[in-house]
């Protein structure tokens, strides 16, 4: 079992930063990839970024490339998602997610996650 709790959202305005956080618990977070995820209300949960256990590898998706910056800290236990030039359309409830190495590599797809967090809003002002 794994427990993912977001923090770092808040109100910030446009072209603004936030440094999202990612804090897990239970088995080893070195054991799993890790993916951001967000929702806008009235719209489908969307991929943002994902990292490998390791973090060699990173995916983004378009409309944050450039933009956003995913990282973790495997001795912290945490994962990171930078947010540098919000935009409006960036307003959403952000979710960490994680899945096991073992299984397969992280990605955008939200089926393949074991665990999700609570999510933590990000509300940002144009």
């Amino acid at each position: 079992q794994v427990v993912l709790v977001e923090s770092g959202g808040g109100l910030v305005q446009a072209g603004g930063s936030l440094r999202l956080s990612c804090a897990s618990s239970g088995r080893t977070f070195s054991s799993y990839g890790m993916g951001w995820f967000r929702q806008a209300p009235g719209k489908d949960r969307e991929f943002v970024a994902s990292i490998s256990w390791s973090g060699g590898t990173t995916y983004y998706a378009d409309s944050v490339k450039g933009r956003f910056t995913i990282s973790r800290d495997n001795a912290k236990d945490t994962g990171y998602l930078q947010m540098n030039s919000l935009k409006a359309e960036d307003t959403a409830v952000y979710y960490c997610a994680a899945v096991s190495a073992a299984k397969r590599s992280p990605g955008p797809a939200a089926a393949i996650y074991d665990y999700w967090g609570q999510g933590t809003q990000v509300t940002v002002s144009s």
